[in-house]
């Protein structure tokens, strides 16, 4: 089976997907977009889970702010991101 390849539909329902399921969309336009996802599994899947993301957003209610990180963690996260940036820049 050849994996599927976006196409530029596919790239126009991601750009709405998060106005599509907070229904802030056109009726029309929110009919294009159920017409290519009923025809799209990569896009049903891709749905479907940022419908749980935002859900599970939704629901989360932090006890309180976040303790801070080690200085250790943070030097890893530093290092990290200058890799990144390096990797982006080769």
């Amino acid at each position: 089976m050849e994996p599927h390849r976006h196409n530029e539909k596919c790239r126009e329902v991601f750009a709405l997907l998060s106005q599509y399921l907070d229904v802030e969309l056109p009726a029309e336009v929110c009919q294009q977009i159920e017409t290519h996802i009923a025809g799209c599994g990569p896009c049903v899947e891709f749905t479907e889970s940022l419908r749980k993301t935002v859900e599970l957003c939704r629901q989360y209610s932090p006890a309180g702010p976040p303790a801070p990180i080690g200085e250790a963690a943070r030097m890893r996260l530093l290092d990290a991101y200058k890799t990144m940036l390096e990797a982006r820049q080769a």
